[in-house]
């Protein structure tokens, strides 16, 4: 309690005194004005970050409010604000780079109907639904605030995107990236990062389109593509062979393969002058090469490690820019403004329920996934920051209006860990009236009551996959006698080609539970951790069950020591914890590891579970 109250009384005391000396500082110290800008920047960003993790407020948020703080909005502490855009700048630059390390083209090729035709569709879908509302604002007499010209457009593109930040630090902090909704999400914002790019690519040509002025941009891109692309599977590999001998090195030289590739691009105009003397309009921007430098590399066995060392960086910048942002956010012109911001957030949020839920859900989702994936999604993303900040420069969009877009981003990012945590309740909720609208759970029908079945599985997730796999192989009859209910409508036809039959079926619902025909079964296993179940845990759906079968063996599992005796109570006749049984098999790999037997202990594993390379199973 006594440092709780230390932190809450530091942090005020500290930004009193940045607010009467920060000034006085900037002139009377050593420091120069570069140093001393980027000092301040992560000071109050630092400050504000820990304060809003105290209270569950993402960081984001803090760098922002760090930003308007510092800057000539409120304390003027930062002596030379283009210094931290400039830095913001190379930010947004390895942001690119790393985006473009991320991108798998094979495992969006891979990922299904349900991510590449919705995200394909939604960014221009959800813009198109921001911009009619926007030209509907302005027949209600808000045109003054939008602006002339491109306003709209613009209000349209800040709420196509999702933050990519955000959504899968969320994901990833909850244990639930491997989930249905988790897969969805992380496919449909790298096909969103996708589209920013293109986005990005066309805004200085949104005023004039030029056709043959936009089709030369393609081509320059594809030229730098095609150059990169043979460099890095030539020559880039030797390099980086010699580098991974310096791990240290590794950073330094990614760093100067993006740069280089910029440079390359961004000279292209020059260099067809030089050579042809005709200017071919074919340079490509900073961004755009970037991404490309790291999509070539991608496949490079350091890739990994790149990765892991830009992050390092690329936190350092973005920090800055979020600030950046912050410090050019100026005074708003009246209420209007914030209420435009208010207006936009809600766009946003309801732009999820509007356009990216039905897609989903008529693309093969099952409601419940379609829907939580929606909630999870509802916010306006950091690109979106980045195209304002761009269309700003380019004089496409007013200040007021950036500055409401800005609003919205910080009401959207604040709203996300709430929505995100009570997306299952609120579909819950709002189920009854989806379903009324037409959005329907898939129907069961190959399910009979008068259907036995030797074994049942309640949920599919990693431990059912293995399990129905190594079943297949050893007893390919007990799994045509194998029931699966579980709600990733996705999953369904795979799960079919093993043998076994799957109903749709939320666990939580015990009637769903009777009707998918767990009363007929002989054998019941739920695999699902609590973790990952929603609405109920293992204790009260073995609870369920047991009143739906009163005869049925029962197996299911436990996360927490402290939960097996309550399982049990609830009519569990065996318990199993994924910990203890992972240990014992670790125990036996250490020990033929000391006894110097560990290869023969591999190839005993592999001769019994085949090698992972050979195992095809439902979820790899």
């Amino acid at each position: 309690m006594m440092r709780r109250r230390l932190v809450v009384g530091f942090l005020p005391a500290m930004l009193l005194v940045l607010a009467f000396c920060g000034p006085a500082m900037a002139s009377g110290s050593e420091l120069p004005p570069l140093v001393h800008d980027i000092g301040i920047a992560f000071l109050l960003s630092g400050l504000l970050a820990i304060v809003f993790a105290r209270i569950r407020v993402p960081a984001v948020a803090g760098y922002i409010l760090g930003g308007v703080l510092a800057g000539p909005l409120l304390l003027k502490l930062v002596t030379e604000p283009e210094n931290i855009r400039t830095i913001s700048e190379l930010g947004f630059v390895l942001l690119l780079f790393i985006i473009g390390l991320e991108i798998d083209v094979t495992k969006i090729i891979r990922s299904g109907r349900a991510i590449i035709l919705s995200g394909l569709l939604s960014v221009p879908l959800v813009a198109a639904y921001g911009v009619a509302i926007g030209l509907g604002l302005g027949a209600l007499g808000l045109s003054y605030l939008i602006g002339p010209g491109l306003g709209v457009v613009y209000i349209g593109l800040a709420v196509a995107m999702s933050s990519t930040l955000l959504v899968v630090k969320l994901f990833q902090e909850t244990f639930e990236l491997d989930t249905v909704p988790g897969r969805l999400a992380l496919g449909l914002l790298v096909m969103e990062d996708l589209w920013a790019i293109v986005i990005i690519l066309l805004q200085p040509s949104l005023t004039h389109p030029e056709p043959l002025a936009i089709l030369a941009s393609f081509g320059g891109i594809g030229l730098l593509a095609v150059v990169t692309l043979i460099v890095a599977r030539t020559a880039m590999p030797i390099a980086f062979r010699w580098i991974a001998k310096v791990p240290e090195v590794i950073l330094v030289g990614a760093v100067a393969w993006c740069f280089g590739v910029v440079f390359v691009g961004g000279a292209f105009d020059s260099i067809t002058e030089t050579l042809f003397g005709a200017n071919w309009h074919l340079s490509v921007g900073s961004g755009m090469g970037a991404l490309i430098a790291g999509a070539t590399i991608a496949s490079l066995p350091y890739s990994t490690e790149i990765i892991t060392k830009m992050n390092v960086v690329k936190d350092f910048f973005i920090t800055l820019f979020f600030v950046s942002l912050g410090m050019s956010i100026p005074m708003p012109g009246g209420v209007d403004v914030v209420v435009l911001g208010v207006i936009i957030a809600v766009i946003a949020v309801s732009a999820r329920q509007v356009v990216l839920f039905p897609m989903l859900y008529l693309n093969g989702v099952d409601q419940r996934s379609a829907e939580v994936t929606s909630l999870r999604m509802a916010q306006i993303s950091e690109f979106s920051l980045v195209v304002t900040f761009l269309g700003v420069k380019l004089g496409h969009l007013s200040d007021d209006l950036a500055t409401s877009i800005i609003l919205a981003f910080v009401m959207t990012t604040l709203l996300t860990p709430v929505l995100f945590k009570s997306a299952y309740p609120l579909h819950a909720m709002l189920a009854p009236l989806l379903r009324r609208l037409g959005f329907r759970d898939p129907s069961g029908e190959a399910a009979q009551d008068s259907e036995e079945w030797k074994l049942a599985f309640l949920g599919f997730h990693r431990v059912a996959s293995s399990l129905l796999h190594d079943l297949s192989r050893a007893d390919p009859e007990l799994v045509k006698e194998t029931l699966v209910v579980d709600f990733a409508v996705n999953l369904h036809d795979r799960i079919r080609e093993t043998g076994a039959e799957v109903e749709y079926g939320d666990l939580a619902n015990a009637d769903t539970l009777h009707h998918a025909g767990i009363s007929k079964a002989r054998l019941i296993v739920s695999t699902v951790p609590d973790d990952l179940l929603r609405g109920i845990d293992n204790a009260t759906l073995v609870a369920n069950v047991r009143r739906i079968n009163p005869t049925a063996v029962i197996i299911a599992n436990a996360v927490r020591l402290a939960d097996v005796p309550g399982i049990y109570a609830a009519g569990a006749d065996y318990v199993f914890l994924s910990r203890i049984d992972t240990a014992a098999a670790l125990n036996d790999a250490i020990s033929s590891a000391l006894n110097g037997t560990l290869g023969e202990y591999r190839l005993a594993r592999e001769r019994v579970q085949g090698a992972s390379a050979e195992r095809a199973e439902v979820l790899p």
